[in-house]
């Protein structure tokens, strides 16, 4: 125990884990308040799609030797609203636009990568994750782009909240549900974006779902399971990384592994206290 301890608080000198340790907690943070959301309006996999958005993305960036996040962030942005009116035009269904956003944008990638030579180092850190990946500039734009969106969830708090419940309802109150959901897309967008560093394009998805479906296990009250999810992701995440620290292993994978077993233990819980 004593040894567990001495090694947790060494890795916690590292100038590295320090970095992902403060970006990878206000992102699950950002993550976990728009799964809630997301999960609510049966829009959960949006996660996903937009992650193979960022797959294409970044193997576009690396294909021209240039900054993978200022390519990324415009691209899944754009996506994001692609997306959006892809499933109000009434004749794709989310699901569906969903799957053809993500799957096209895989097969786009993997061409992109194979023309310019094939799959290197640095596009694996943004496929899969990797703390040391993280620059001085990712943090500071990863930071600023975090605080963003949670400053315009809390602001938009009570709109957001409206159009989860009862879209028409709120529509009819003259709410302007188009432009609420335009930025539900956007902030979940951004957040996978700043995420991809630390969780990878193919498990960022997970920081916004798992964290919102644990916390419906047991709690049914919107703001506690909100509060639930928060904490949640935080712990989740930071107990995934300290566990790839101590047993080198992938830092997304962990986490990932991680939201899953509180899941199921959540769920254990619901079942008895139903």
């Amino acid at each position: 125990m004593n040894r567990l301890a001495d090694e947790i608080i060494t890795m916690f000198q590292y100038e590295f884990m320090q970095k992902a340790i403060l970006v990878g907690a206000i992102v699950a943070l950002c993550a976990s308040l728009l799964g809630v959301i997301l999960v609510l309006k049966r829009y959960s996999m949006i996660g996903d799609g937009l992650s193979h958005v960022g797959f294409g993305a970044l193997s576009l960036a690396v294909a021209l030797d240039t900054a993978p996040m200022p390519v990324a962030m415009p691209v899944v942005v754009i996506a994001a609203f692609f997306l959006l009116r892809l499933s109000e035009n009434g004749k794709l269904k989310g699901d569906s636009a969903i799957a053809l956003i993500s799957s096209s944008s895989i097969a786009l990638g993997v061409i992109i990568n194979a023309a310019s030579g094939g799959t290197n180092m640095d596009l694996n850190s943004y496929m899969f994750g990797s703390v040391l990946a993280m620059t001085d500039s990712d943090v500071y734009l990863s930071l600023a782009l975090s605080v963003v969106v949670l400053g315009l969830f809390v602001i938009f708090y009570n709109r957001i909240f409206a159009i989860t419940f009862d879209e028409s309802f709120a529509k009819a109150t003259g709410i302007h549900t188009g432009f609420y959901n335009t930025l539900l897309a956007v902030l979940t967008a951004v957040t996978i974006v700043v995420g991809m560093r630390i969780m990878g394009t193919m498990l960022i998805s997970s920081l916004i779902i798992f964290p919102a479906l644990s916390s419906m296990r047991i709690f049914k009250n919107f703001k506690t399971v909100i509060i639930s999810s928060a904490v949640v992701s935080v712990l989740c995440f930071v107990t995934g990384l300290i566990a790839s620290y101590i047993y080198s292993m992938p830092t997304g994978a962990c986490i990932v592994v991680t939201n899953l077993m509180v899941f199921i233990l959540f769920a254990m819980i619901g079942k008895v206290v139903e």
